[in-house]
């Protein structure tokens, strides 16, 4: 197995540096990716790439971060790597759990691993009930209660798999990423090992989350895979009444 990270950057100058070497730390080269930042982290971006292990993607416009990861995926897998570890750029994911994460991976290959929240005090109220309605729209678009969290974006994508995934079927760019591959991963079959994680918002964070463009984003997201849903469902109940056959 081999493994790289993937951070998406959108003006994360304070604390990209930070991130980044806590994750060079723990042995992974990195893929930065420049969302279209302004100059001044755009400086910092090129100036940590000029570093050994760190490789950038400049993205001409903001795209979102759903884009700036898929665009990091994509690079990644052209560069030979197996699978790849997502970590937020904004200093929110205990990266002490890296090791749990890649441990993790290297025992289920083919899955994609997938964290779970544990939340401070810190996160803002508005965020936390937005994401229980997620969880919601999410247990059914799925018909299961399986997957506990759908939003947080500290992951290991197995990068042929999902990387195939995100060339034949269309995933949002913004916020509504994470989810949206999640349940389509889900749909697949793709199997998905869901480990806990504490999650810390920083005081001095940069937060790019749009109410009111990714709330309707999101529930775009949600309406689409609602629609896809709909005709997979008759497949499943028939899956269903085949297993029950076969007890």
């Amino acid at each position: 197995m081999k493994v790289c990270a993937v951070i998406p950057v959108y003006n994360h100058a304070l604390a990209v540096g930070r991130t980044l070497a806590e994750v060079r730390a723990h042995g992974l080269p990195v893929v930065l990716v420049n969302d279209g930042s302004d100059a001044h982290c755009t400086e910092v971006l090129r100036t940590l790439a000029a570093g050994p292990g760190v490789a950038l993607v400049e993205l001409s416009e903001n795209l979102g971060k759903g884009g700036a990861v898929k665009a990091g995926l994509m690079h990644a897998l052209t560069l030979g790597y197996s699978h790849a570890l997502q970590v937020d750029a904004d200093g929110q994911h205990n990266l002490s759990d890296v090791q749990r994460f890649l441990d993790a991976a290297t025992e289920n290959p083919q899955a994609l691993i997938c964290g779970v929240p544990e939340y401070d005090s810190s996160i803002p109220k508005a965020r936390l009930y937005g994401r229980y309605l997620t969880h919601v729209w999410v247990w059914i678009n799925t018909l299961s209660g399986a997957l506990k969290d759908s939003m947080c974006g500290f992951r290991v994508y197995p990068l042929a798999a999902v990387c195939q995934l995100l060339e034949q079927e269309y995933t949002g760019n913004r916020m509504d990423f994470d989810p949206e591959v999640l349940v389509r991963w889900f749909w697949r079959g793709g199997d998905v090992k869901q480990l806990s994680t504490r999650v810390h918002y920083p005081e001095d964070g940069v937060s790019h989350f749009l109410p009111g463009m990714d709330n309707w984003l999101i529930s775009c997201m949600h309406a689409r895979l609602f629609f896809g849903m709909l005709w997979r469902w008759p497949l499943w109940l028939l899956g269903l009444q085949k297993r029950g056959r076969a007890l």
